[in-house]
């Protein structure tokens, strides 16, 4: 059945409806070029519109706060209704309102929840993760023409079955087998030249990464892998480019990085693959998921986590302009250090040329020479005692020879008798009359015969 301005009232405009309507298409329109339709420029009064979306065309169409208004009618003729769900994102900040994103339990389907007065300081108690049945009824914001719930109760379910209950119940495993121990964590590389980037495609974190690691350490090199960072493919695909980084060995660090996001949108980042993944990796591995108020369980396990992108990109390379600091620093005191030893040597070497024993070089000698003088003299005084003492000995031997000696006796009046063969006659019973003797006397000797014997 078709209306009388040529729509259909069971499906879309056909091409001779839109033509009967004065619909032109553009040269070409069939090539998928737009076509043209001429409507008045201001707007239409009320009574001049369609009463029923079934009765709009081309040339008579709604405007878009009329349809907005249509949708609003409708929604506010829908009952109130509970729903329960988990809080993926809360935000109560602002007193008296509360705007909470509701996620299915099950499926992957969010919705919007706002509340104000009484509601709002109920929920303000409530945080990201807990489970909650709301009461409320629809609510539809013509200006955006978007679709909320307005609610009026909100209440606790119990901790069994929520997905952060069951993060946390993983998270109290994982740390009972050592997972997120302190001394299982790596330290950064003080100068790294290749980082690992693990990202999604197009992100805007990875521009976050690169540009403020190129502001601050441009010689850094990349090695970006894209990943899907929420959904059923992020857990698998982030193993996998971890394990891809972790074996490429021109890979220095790791950086796992995402944006912001809902509870619900970093849940891939607390699967336990990835955590396992993570403390398997023999690399630094840095976590830089959301933004502050964020927490995964990849941040437990990594051996770095940074509050966002542009926070990991500063604490995982050293700043260009500060170590160009250091190097001067450290420059200026290995020259004063210098300076100040030269100064030091050349004080010293002064000290020494100075001294008299280089200026005056005799002075040197003077206590040698006065040494030898002294040597000398004792050496000579030494010699003539020793000569003296053995011209004494050697008088008082003089004088015992010249005691004893035979010509002593001779001296004194005594002669010495010998016979003819020279023996000494100390007996007259040696001689016999007529032997010759000889007589030594003190001066000469006499030869003469023995005449006569008496005993």
């Amino acid at each position: 059945m078709t209306t009388a301005m040529g729509y259909s009232s069971s499906g879309a405009p056909t091409a001779a409806s839109l033509a009967s309507a004065g619909f032109t298409p553009g040269q070409g329109a069939g090539a998928g070029e737009p076509g043209t339709i001429n409507l008045p420029a201001g707007p239409r009064p009320v009574d001049q519109l369609p009463a029923r979306a079934g009765e709009t065309t081309a040339q008579n169409p709604w405007p878009v706060s009329v349809l907005s208004q249509k949708f609003y009618g409708a929604v506010e003729r829908w009952p109130a209704a509970w729903v329960t769900g988990q809080i993926t994102q809360i935000n109560t900040r602002r007193a008296g309102s509360a705007y909470i994103t509701l996620r299915d339990d099950f499926e992957d389907i969010a919705m919007e929840v706002n509340g104000f007065g009484r509601f709002a300081a109920a929920a303000s108690q409530f945080v990201q993760g807990d489970r909650v049945v709301i009461h409320g009824k629809a609510n539809l914001w013509m200006k955006r023409t978007s679709l909320s719930l307005r609610g009026d109760t909100i209440l606790k379910v119990g901790e069994g079955g929520s997905l952060k209950a069951m993060i946390d119940e993983l998270r109290k495993r994982l740390k009972g087998e050592g997972l997120f121990d302190a001394d299982h964590k790596l330290p950064l590389p003080e100068f790294p030249k290749t980082i690992g980037l693990v990202c999604a495609p197009q992100a805007r974190a990875e521009g976050d990464v690169i540009t403020n690691v190129n502001l601050r350490w441009p010689t850094v090199s990349f090695k970006v892998v894209h990943v899907h960072v929420q959904g059923e493919q992020c857990p698998a695909e982030v193993v996998e480019a971890i394990a891809k980084l972790d074996a490429d060995p021109s890979v220095d660090v790791i950086i796992v990085a995402r944006g912001g996001g809902s509870f619900e949108d970093l849940i891939g980042f607390s699967d336990e693959r990835v955590v396992r993944a993570a403390y398997a990796c023999s690399k630094p591995l840095v976590s830089a998921i959301g933004h502050e108020d964020d927490w995964t369980l990849l941040d437990l396990v990594a051996d770095l986590r940074a509050s966002t992108p542009t926070d990991a990109a500063k604490r995982v390379v050293p700043d260009v302009n500060e170590q160009s600091q250091l190097i001067e620093g450290a420059i200026d005191r290995m020259r004063l250090r210098v300076r100040s030893r030269v100064e030091n040597e050349i004080r010293l070497i002064e000290g020494y040329a100075n001294r008299p024993s280089l200026t005056q070089p005799h002075t040197m000698l003077e206590p040698h020479q006065r040494l030898i003088d002294d040597s000398l003299q004792r050496l000579d005084i030494g010699l003539r005692r020793i000569v003296d003492d053995a011209q004494l000995t050697i008088e008082k031997a003089h004088a015992s020879l010249t005691a004893l000696s035979p010509q002593s006796t001779l001296n004194r009046g005594y002669a010495v008798v010998q016979s003819a063969d020279g023996h000494v006659v100390d007996s007259s019973t040696q001689v016999s009359p007529g032997d010759d003797i000889t007589v030594t006397l003190k001066r000469g000797v006499i030869t003469a015969t023995a005449t006569s014997i008496t005993e």
